[in-house]
């Protein structure tokens, strides 16, 4: 499946990598709003989710990676082998699901692009971001298309870190946090607060990511580990920094901030009030480098899962260039993600559509675990490379966890769509 320096151990030690990518993609705008509102609501409180968050989301992006490491098959080809039910599943939903992700990638970009140069409305910029976004995936040079996103990575990073350090937190209240604790109506708040830390769909692009990479055989297991601990562990620190700001900025001064993307707006006149202009505007670039990281990881991952899908459908071999980066399928995705997705943002989002959506992106997570302990405990992959009880265990608490969590969206999704 790859030769030449694939092979070589020696390059594996660049360590800016997949795992950046396939965390800083997962968390957008609205996770940084969902962070900022349980911050708001009870301090440090929920602290400990976001490790609890980061150490699944290790599991789950570890579990991905050790399959297309030792079995040398993608993530696609290993659901395939457990049946066509998976196929009923995951293609209608990879479908949808970009149509109205490329809307709401768009439309969260444009809101802080509009906030610093207010001369073009928030359609237009988000427009402009697909496009950008676009173009930076379009020819599939792996190489440029991860330094862009490390780059952004360093953005958010400086900026939220910056945010919680200027707050002047209370470290004893931190450590406090770290003691697992559930508000009497806040069950589904902390099931989605450490779900939502660092992605769903991009989750399972990681392997896709390791190939690009040129890290494709067993040789490269260690260092895909430490990509990924590194990657998860900046990403537990970002979000941590987020619940920080929200616990001393708006819950120390009853602060409510709105849901959605237009959150982030109120965070950052907050701290422009606080600290000064420039407060507010270095947070608006950091909100930027947050949505529109995100927006190209999807528009390269998910466009790469979507290509291999296609490819694995109509019997091609796995080195066949439609299956891979660049390839015809691939580009189709991307503009499945960019064009069409733009009638959405000046008419609205139908009803029979954000159900669809709902409900097929509530159950990815739980189908990602259940999967994984399926592929992972069986001669799908070498007896070296299956599951230890402890990784079945994270597993299936994952599972458990995200099964809950799609109970609950389930019947929000229902309720908002005939509401």
């Amino acid at each position: 499946m790859s030769s030449g320096t694939e092979q070589q151990p020696a390059a594996r030690w660049s360590l800016v990598g997949p795992g950046i990518i396939v965390a800083a993609t997962g968390v957008g705008a609205i996770d940084l709003v969902a962070t900022l509102v349980a911050g708001s609501s009870y301090g440090y409180g929920l602290f400990w989710c976001v490790l609890a968050g980061c150490l699944m989301k290790i599991v789950l992006v570890e579990g991905a990676g050790r399959y297309s490491l030792a079995s040398g098959r993608t993530i696609f080809e290993g659901w395939s082998s457990l049946g066509r039910w998976t196929h009923v599943y995951f293609v209608p939903y990879i479908v949808i699901w970009g149509f109205v992700y490329g809307a709401a990638a768009m439309a969260g970009t444009g809101l802080p692009l509009h906030s610093l140069f207010p001369v073009l409305p928030v359609e237009a910029w988000g427009i402009l971001a697909g496009l950008a976004g676009a173009a930076l995936v379009w020819l599939g040079r792996y190489g440029i298309f991860e330094k862009v996103c490390a780059a952004l990575v360093g953005l958010m990073f400086v900026t939220m870190v910056g945010a919680a350090v200027m707050t002047v937190p209370n470290l004893g209240d931190i450590v406090a946090g770290l003691r697992p604790w559930v508000p009497d109506d806040g069950l589904v708040t902390v099931l989605a607060l450490a779900g939502g830390v660092g992605g769903t769909i991009t989750l399972a692009a990681y392997g896709y990511w390791l190939r690009e990479k040129g890290w494709a055989t067993p040789s490269f297991m260690r260092v895909m580990r430490i990509d990924n601990v590194v990657a998860y562990t900046i990403t537990g620190v970002f979000v941590a920094a987020t619940l920080v700001v929200g616990a001393e900025l708006l819950y120390s001064a009853q602060i409510a901030i709105a849901d959605g993307d237009e959150g982030l707006l109120d965070l950052s006149e907050v701290l422009a009030e606080r600290y000064g202009e420039w407060s507010g505007t270095v947070f608006l670039v950091g909100f930027f480098a947050a949505a529109m990281s995100s927006l190209l990881g999807v528009w390269n991952g998910v466009s790469l899962m979507f290509a291999d899908l296609v490819g694995h459908l109509r019997g091609l071999d796995a080195d066949a260039p439609e299956r891979r980066i660049g390839g015809r399928w691939y580009r189709a995705y991307i503009l499945w993600l960019t064009f069409p997705p733009m009638i959405m943002l000046f008419l609205g989002r139908p009803v029979w559509l954000i159900l669809a959506y709902g409900v097929l992106g509530s159950l990815f997570m739980p189908f990602l675990a259940i999967t994984l302990l399926w592929l992972l405990n069986t001669d799908r992959v070498p007896q070296r490379w299956r599951n230890r009880w402890w990784t079945n265990l994270a597993l299936v608490l994952c599972a458990a966890v995200f099964a809950w969590l799609a109970v609950t969206e389930l019947v929000e999704t229902v309720r908002g769509a005939f509401d």
